[in-house]
């Protein structure tokens, strides 16, 4: 078995298909195919269903993937530890996050961050539940977590501050300042689709104050939920710093206020140049 294998596998997956896979590898489809049959001749047991207009992994594809992507993302950090012990200019560090916090609290500590160390890139991976962050990160994906208070971790953990969440509405709502959600448990909400993590929260918000929200409608797009409450679909929870700055909808601040704790956390201590990211995230104000 070979890395080269491992990697090819894993996008085909990731990918969903042998022709997306080895556009995006820049490889022959013929070539690819042969390299994974040959990985599963070594394995024993074929890996991937090959359907007709999809493939899917077997039980014993299930069963290797994980150990697949930990070995991928050993190779990368022992590639990029290996370049800074030898004193190279280059170098790179593995972010793992949420997309709420891409979207608004992290862009401008990575602007920071790239004016800091001009030599050393960023790769994001983005989630969109913190437990599939969670997940990704005991599969050793990233040299550091950005997210919601894992639990349970064993491993190293740094508070970063809160998140808060605000109520967006339209601009012709009767409201203002701040508000009780309760107020809106008759209203139809724009909603996060389920496997958006911000899903859990918003329900979980409005039940501590009695009610279950009901949803008129529902997006895949964190993005998109504020700007279809200021277009009048319904209320909507998000937080506070996915707000572009310029928005036409009303802004109200719930009370009492809901808020998610936010970390950065990895295996064990983490390396100087992982120290050094973690210590810009410590003065980014989260929760300014």
């Amino acid at each position: 078995m070979t890395l080269r294998q491992f990697e090819y596998l894993v996008t085909v997956v990731d990918e969903g298909s042998f022709t997306r896979a080895a556009e995006l590898l820049h490889v022959t489809q013929p070539a690819l195919s042969h390299q994974v049959r040959a990985l599963e001749r070594t394995v024993g047991t074929p890996l991937l269903d090959r359907l007709p207009r999809a493939v899917r992994l077997t039980p014993a594809g299930r069963a290797w993937l994980p150990f697949a992507r930990a070995a991928l993302a050993d190779a990368e950090r022992a590639l990029t530890a290996a370049r800074r012990a030898g004193g190279l200019e280059c170098g790179e560090l593995h972010v793992a996050t949420v997309y709420s916090l891409t979207l608004g609290a992290l862009p401008p500590v990575l602007r920071k961050w790239r004016t800091l160390h001009p030599d050393v890139r960023i790769r994001l991976f983005e989630h969109r539940h913190a437990d599939e962050l969670r997940e990704a990160m005991a599969e050793g994906q990233a040299d550091v977590a950005i997210g919601p208070d894992p639990a349970g971790w064993a491993g190293f953990t740094r508070s970063l501050g809160v998140e808060e969440f605000v109520v967006v509405v339209p601009p012709d709502s009767p409201h203002e300042g701040s508000v009780d959600l309760r107020v809106f448990a008759d209203h139809g909400w724009v909603h996060y689709a389920p496997g958006n993590g911000l899903a859990d929260v918003v329900d979980a918000a409005c039940q501590e104050r009695g009610f279950q929200p009901w949803a008129a409608v529902r997006t895949e797009q964190t993005a998109t939920v504020p700007v279809l409450a200021a277009a009048g679909l319904g209320p909507a929870l998000v937080p506070r710093n996915v707000l572009p700055e310029t928005f036409d909808g009303v802004v109200l601040r719930p009370d009492p206020p809901v808020r998610r704790g936010l970390v950065a956390y990895c295996h064990k201590d983490p390396d100087p140049l992982t120290s050094a990211f973690i210590g810009l995230l410590t003065q980014a104000g989260w929760d300014a």
